[in-house]
């Protein structure tokens, strides 16, 4: 089963990437992608892809990965003790892309799919990934519009989709330490395995093809927004955020850390400028303290999703 389909999804991971990139390139309109590959010594490598400085994209990255080895990492084994010692495959594409103006949110996406092998016995594969949104000024229209794409991803392969990965999403990226959400969400999903291979491997490419079309027309919205020190100052606090969660909570940075990946494209994904303030608090009834109301876990595609004064 392994090998079987391993191609496969490499070939289309290796497309979503060229695709990725030539869309955010074409949404940015002065950058370009940079490439480097790389080899990892314990087996496989990858193709990093980096726009920096750009009309709209700060920095931003779109990453394909193949890794191979004797041992599965810790980190994912924490969850499947029975998996512990096996052999494994690791292939995947993940992207972070940090907008200068402080309307235009940040967003990350990945999808990836791993095997692992034991002798005499039959591989055990499985899909993960997502996508999430962090804006710093929300807007209630631009949030609608992902989770819709997101929903719409989803569908073909059941009603019960959606809800579950994008209640996962809002479990997943919280920050404890904080006690707030990351961003407004959207899809996580890992283990995927039953229904069969071909289904699995859609429901992949349905979210991976998807993001493009969550997040383009948001970016097209609101990157010629007016914003001044203020909002950018703020926008640097807030990314901080970010930079937690990353190094504490996620589980994908520490699979690649721990697996001998090439640590200079994962942590492509932190922003280029960041800062923290001690006790900050954003004034009341400003337009930074309205963030705060998009960091719980919500229903975005009910009518009401919280009171009028906060919608715009």
């Amino acid at each position: 089963m392994a090998h079987e389909h391993l191609d496969d999804v490499k070939r289309y991971l290796l497309d979503l990437q060229e695709r990725l990139c030539d869309g955010i390139a074409e949404a940015d309109g002065q950058s370009a992608f940079r490439e480097d590959s790389w080899d990892r010594e314990a087996g496989g490598g990858g193709r990093s892809r980096v726009i920096e400085n750009g009309n709209v994209f700060e920095k931003g990255g779109v990453n394909y990965s193949h890794v191979y080895g004797a041992t599965l990492p810790p980190s994912a084994t924490a969850a499947r003790p029975e998996l512990a010692g096996r052999s494994f495959h690791a292939v995947g594409v993940s992207w972070v892309l940090h907008p200068e103006n402080p309307h235009v949110p940040t967003s990350h996406g990945n999808v990836r799919f791993l095997i692992a092998e034991k002798d005499g016995e039959a591989p055990v594969w499985w899909f993960g990934g997502g996508f999430d949104l962090t804006p710093f000024y929300p807007v209630l229209e631009d949030v609608r519009h992902w989770h819709r794409v997101a929903r719409a991803a989803c569908e073909p392969f059941g009603e019960d989709v959606y809800p579950r990965y994008k209640a996962w999403c809002d479990d997943y990226f919280y920050l404890k330490h904080r006690d707030e959400t990351r961003g407004v969400g959207g899809l996580f999903f890992d283990d995927v395995n039953t229904g069969g291979f071909d289904d699995c491997f859609a429901f992949m490419r349905a979210v991976g093809d998807s993001f493009l079309d969550a997040y383009v027309p948001i970016v097209e919205r609101r990157r010629d927004t007016p914003y001044g020190q203020r909002e950018r100052d703020f926008q640097l606090y807030r990314r901080g955020r970010y930079v937690e969660f990353n190094l504490v909570w996620d589980r994908g940075t520490l699979f690649g850390l721990q697996s001998g990946g090439r640590t200079e494209s994962i942590l492509m994904s932190m922003p280029p400028l960041v800062r923290w303030e001690y006790a900050y608090q954003p004034q009341e009834a400003s337009a930074e303290a309205r963030l705060e109301a998009f960091l719980t876990p919500r229903d975005w595609l009910s009518d009401t999703p919280f009171a009028d004064s906060v919608q715009e």
